[in-house]
């Protein structure tokens, strides 16, 4: 290999002609922002996850988390048990609402967060659990809605990776949880640019996402003017956030969701071509879902061992000396200034989630990538790890 070699990015998305046309379609008949396309984005969306949810399209899955803890009444001094293997937005939606993230250690295996933790961090003051279905793998569901259960507690799962993953056979968005969001950012499992989804079976909670998405305004733009009513009458009726979902963005999301499902084979196909190629290398393979369900590979991450004959820093930059893009998810929220400092966290309180991290690695898994591409990636792994 040499510098000649095309480049192999981390991730892009896989977009076609016919979100294009979609996208062309909104422009020349004038709806631009939140109208009849998002709201039948929604209505597919829901379809899709099945058992009778609600779906609420927001302008970003961290807007969604965001308006999902304010509707569940998430107050200043309260709690939220979360992990501290996740992105900042995770955690820092708790801190907008002047809540405070109480961080569990997660599965070594996993990555996801350990159930087994929970309990012990429960305190008069927790109010919800937000789970984060890491890589696109999920959470171990039940232990977490029996605890939340037995201490009356609100669980939001946090499933920006998490498109289409099943947990016990379900669709998640599915599972009996107060509210799920996912992510529809470029290097998701499916994109609309910037965009997600808000997703439950609690009508009260859904109206509160809807209402607090657009300014706390009691009827959207597409509501006033498509309605008998005087289009310029409205009233606020809360503090809201501008959260809302343009149509340019929901055309792109009706023809992405129509691939899901074949985006996730071909993501799986990757994944387990990396698997076969990895088996004999002094790493940790990726776990698996447990039988019937399924991964949706989001993320392919891989650990080096610590017989491994190189570290993971220049395993990175050895791979991009080959023109071939990696990444680290996630850097642990303790070990970031604001977190660590702020709740006085060290990394001897995480030892699942330090030992995760030292050594893991993402490879690029995204559906546009050729049989040439990942065979490039897999031989520079083995080429670096033998």
């Amino acid at each position: 290999m040499s510098m000649t070699d095309p480049f192999i990015p981390f991730s892009i998305p896989d977009i076609g002609q016919e979100e294009v046309d979609e996208v062309v379609d909104s422009m020349l008949h004038g709806w631009v922002t939140t109208g009849p396309k998002m709201r039948r984005f929604e209505q597919d969306f829901a379809e899709f996850i099945g058992g009778g949810v609600e779906a609420v399209a927001v302008n970003s899955a961290t807007a969604g988390l965001h308006l999902a803890v304010e509707a569940i009444g998430l107050n200043c001094g309260d709690e939220v048990i979360t992990t501290p293997y996740t992105f900042t937005a995770t955690a820092e939606v708790v801190r907008y609402l002047g809540a405070k993230p109480v961080f569990v250690d997660v599965d070594r295996r996993t990555f996801n967060l350990d159930p087994a933790g929970i309990e012990a961090k429960i305190t008069p003051k927790t109010r919800a659990i937000l789970p984060v279905h890491f890589a696109g793998l999920s959470c171990d569901m039940d232990p977490i809605l029996e605890i939340a259960a037995k201490h009356k507690l609100r669980v939001i799962e946090d499933a920006a990776h998490a498109l289409p993953t099943t947990c016990g056979r379900r669709m998640i968005g599915s599972l009996p949880s107060d509210a799920t969001i996912f992510s529809f950012y470029s290097t998701k499992t499916m994109t609309t640019g910037e965009g997600g989804m808000i997703v439950t079976r609690d009508a009260d909670l859904a109206q509160r996402c809807r209402i607090m998405r657009l300014h706390g305004i009691d009827r959207d733009a597409f509501s006033r003017y498509s309605s008998d009513k005087p289009a310029w009458y409205y009233e606020v009726i809360a503090p809201g956030y501008k959260y809302n979902m343009t149509d340019i963005a929901a055309s792109m999301g009706i023809h992405q969701l129509r691939k899901a499902c074949r985006f996730q084979q071909r993501r799986q196909e990757i994944a387990e071509f990396y698997n076969r190629a990895f088996a004999d290398l002094p790493v940790e393979l990726p776990p698996l879902p447990p039988e019937g369900d399924v991964h949706a590979h989001h993320l392919y991450v891989l650990r080096l061992r610590e017989d491994a004959p190189i570290t993971r820093e220049q395993f990175i930059e050895s791979m991009a000396r080959k023109r071939i893009s990696t990444s680290v998810h996630f850097i642990p929220l303790f070990l970031h200034p604001y977190w660590r400092d702020t709740y006085h966290l060290k990394p001897e309180d995480f030892p699942n989630a330090m030992a995760c991290y030292r050594g893991e690695v993402s490879l690029p898994n995204y559906t546009r990538m050729t049989e040439d591409q990942f065979q490039r990636v897999a031989d520079a792994t083995r080429e670096l790890l033998t």
